[in-house]
């Protein structure tokens, strides 16, 4: 079977406030959109790429993918009303194409993703059936059913949060997809494709990803991502005065 990247970036990311969609936004002087694509198109088991995106950006989009000379995007489809929606989209119009697939959701402002972190997704759900990529808990997470005082401590070491990519059978996937459209409040308490999956009696298995795999949803994590990649120029530019 293929493995596909599905990206989505639907979102009008009002959270972030800016102008623009928060994925076009530019982080060292590129696109967060295509810094997430790159990732993919460099993975050499990634075999195809389909992009949701804003159906008035799919203009844009199409002009940077030219411009960046990516080369697996088989196709870009119009976001729905959310993000499950939007995942809905690009699943449907992978089933065009192929009877089955491995599909890597992913989600588009999520650029630091590593390629070790990809291949093991990949290579785990090849393996299990599928893959959710993970990170462990290294703070004390606490429950309180008050807002204002602690009513629980949960112990951090069976704790984890839920990442991207996450990868599924596309079959499995569009699946509960399509049950779950069949419900009267489609995708109530659904955050990701994990915990649709879940309702569904899906076993989820995961993969311990790289830290600092953010998802860039507020103005501080754009912040911690600009200063990421000048990070990584910096010792880049360490090295290149070592060899001189």
């Amino acid at each position: 079977m293929k493995r596909i990247a599905l990206v989505f970036a639907g979102g009008t990311g009002q959270r972030m406030g800016a102008q623009i969609p928060k994925q076009f936004l530019q982080v060292c002087g590129k696109e967060i959109i295509i810094r997430t694509i790159e990732l993919f198109e460099k993975n050499n088991q990634i075999d195809e790429i389909y992009c949701v995106c804003i159906e008035s950006w799919i203009p844009f989009l199409t002009k940077l993918l030219f411009k960046y000379e990516i080369e697996k995007v088989v196709k870009i489809v119009p976001g729905g009303k959310s993000g499950q929606e939007s995942i809905y989209n690009g699943l449907k119009a992978i089933k065009e194409n192929n009877e089955n697939a491995y599909v890597l959701i992913h989600d588009g402002v999520r650029p630091l993703v590593s390629n070790d972190t990809i291949t093991k997704c990949i290579n785990t759900s090849m393996e299990k059936g599928n893959a959710v990529t993970v990170s462990r808990c290294f703070e004390t997470p606490i429950i309180s059913e008050n807002n204002t005082t602690i009513s629980k401590i949960i112990c951090r070491n069976e704790m984890y949060t839920a990442q991207a990519p996450q990868c599924f059978k596309l079959n499995d996937l569009l699946m509960a997809h399509y049950y779950e459209n069949e419900l009267l409040n489609p995708y109530e308490g659904i955050v990701d494709s994990c915990s649709l999956m879940k309702k569904y009696g899906f076993e989820c298995n995961i993969i311990e990803g790289n830290r600092g795999n953010i998802k860039v949803t507020t103005v501080e994590d754009l912040f911690n991502l600009i200063s990421n990649y000048n990070f990584n120029d910096y010792n880049f530019l360490m090295e290149l005065e070592k060899k001189e």
